[in-house]
């Protein structure tokens, strides 16, 4: 089964959670027989086909973005040609080009769409689009959310109930757990942020935080707020905070297994799911999260597999921070069943075998 994907951004380009959705969807329907393409922007794509271990990736040229947006001109003609090779086609939303290169390729193949977030801050623009997404939704077969809670929580999902199903995002541990690189420098026991330095992801209220702190925090990851994030850090002068910027998987996973807790700030809607969660609780690692009536709080359950505070609250983060620092053996309960609800529900197999089925089922 030929199965094509489609994102504005994929490695090596970017490295963010949506990134590892898509790669660990592809190694893991790939191992039940799926043969996968990505076909995605880049503002240099030289060379235009890359051959990954878990599919071919296609790079369109960027000619311009709006409003986080990818546009390329050549991808319209590309696409046509990667659909007729397709027995489904499985878009990943949101990326409203995606929308318009569904209808200007007219092609008929079975879709499916993961709709990872609903679109947040693009008020103006989003009523704009509304038409055009209500559309393109309308026109697909089914649906996926990667939760129940978010699935519960969105207006527009709600407009599409009769074909949305729920498949939690899960990754593989095996790949993850292998080496074991120097990261001496930085010790152990300290608090864990990994991920795409965005604004909703709520790293300045975790600075905020951190004042005057007994405990380290470590900032993994670059973006584009990463320079802000860096200078208020120095006007504060938080010497207990290290910004890593981009490390390589290895190293972030030793980072992981030597953490006292994952800290996961994110204060809007537009972070929907929380990959960084799951990765910390696949290494066993209590989670701190913050209730946004997303996916977050689907994978962490407060006061089980780790702690949810209120969102915008540097004191409620603070307070959990303090908490699972000056009680260990309560961070070691909650680390351990962070890792049981991980193999239970968030394993790149349950994910790969549901998404199989799901392609077999609409073609």
């Amino acid at each position: 089964m030929n199965v094509l994907h489609l994102y504005r951004t994929y490695f090596p380009d970017t490295q963010g959670g949506l990134e590892e959705v898509i790669r660990q969807l592809c190694a893991s329907t790939s191992a039940l027989g799926a043969n996968c393409r990505v076909l995605t922007t880049s503002p240099s794509p030289h060379p235009q086909a890359i051959q990954r271990p878990e599919c071919q990736v296609f790079q369109n040229k960027c000619d311009f973005e709006i409003a986080s947006c990818n546009v390329s001109l050549s991808a319209i003609r590309n696409f046509k040609e990667h659909a007729k090779w397709a027995d489904v086609v499985h878009y990943h939303y949101p990326w409203p080009f995606a929308d318009l290169l569904h209808f200007c390729a007219n092609h008929k193949k079975p879709t499916v769409v993961t709709y990872h977030s609903d679109i947040v801050r693009q008020r103006v623009l989003g009523m704009l689009y509304r038409p055009l997404m209500r559309s393109f939704l309308n026109a697909t077969n089914r649906i996926v959310c990667t939760s129940p809670n978010y699935f519960a929580t969105s207006d527009v999902l709600s407009q599409f109930a009769q074909k949305v199903e729920v498949i939690p995002i899960g990754i593989e541990r095996e790949e993850f757990c292998a080496g074991s690189p120097d990261i001496d420098e930085l010790g152990s026991d300290y608090f864990l942020f990994v991920g795409v330095m965005r604004y909703y992801k709520g790293l300045h209220i975790l600075l905020d935080a951190a004042k005057d702190a007994p405990y380290k925090i470590v900032l993994v990851g670059t973006g584009p707020i990463e320079a802000d994030l860096r200078a208020q850090a120095d006007k504060a002068g938080l010497k207990n905070v290290v910004f890593t910027g981009r490390i390589d998987d290895a190293t972030k996973h030793a980072l992981y297994r030597q953490a006292r807790a994952v800290v996961f700030p994110s204060y809007l809607r537009s972070e929907a799911f929380g990959v960084t969660l799951v990765e910390g609780a696949m290494h066993g690692v209590p989670l701190i999260s913050t209730e946004i009536g997303s996916g977050t709080s689907h994978v962490n359950i407060h006061n089980e597999t780790g702690l949810v505070v209120p969102p915008s609250s540097h004191v409620g983060l603070r307070r959990a921070m303090d908490r699972l620092w000056f009680n260990p053996a309560e961070a070691k309960t909650m680390g351990d069943a962070a890792k049981r609800r991980y193999e239970k529900s968030f394993t790149a197999n349950i994910m790969g075998e549901r998404y199989f089925s799901l392609y077999n089922e609409i073609v």
